[in-house]
């Protein structure tokens, strides 16, 4: 198995353990958010009737599934890029100074 192979295989598997589930996160995030501001809205998160506990909830709801739905992005990034090879160095050869040479003149 070659390196693009196990890169390909870490992007699917972390996409599906947590990408997927990011995104219905940040559904669910998103209607509680919502519903925290709809006026006389019947809201029940966690034993709770307050509009500002479901506001927070779907905040934080939104901000994890950010953080989940980034994971396959950046693992993807790494895993897949291409590296330049090691020992190649990709730079203009530069003249080893010596000390004979006179300064040039000052303008």
């Amino acid at each position: 198995m070659d390196k693009k192979t196990g890169g390909l295989i870490a992007t699917i598997g972390t996409t599906l353990v947590c990408g997927l589930p990011g995104l219905c996160l940040c559904l669910f995030g998103g209607t509680f958010a919502f519903a925290g501001t709809i006026p006389g809205a019947d809201i029940d998160v966690g034993g709770s009737s307050d509009p500002k506990a479901a506001m927070a909830t779907g905040i934080a709801m939104l901000c994890f599934s950010l953080i989940l739905i980034a994971i396959p992005a950046v693992v993807g990034f790494f895993t897949l890029r291409n590296k330049p090879e090691d020992g190649v160095i990709d730079a203009v050869p530069v003249a080893p100074y010596s000390d004979d040479e006179p300064l040039p003149p000052a303008s």
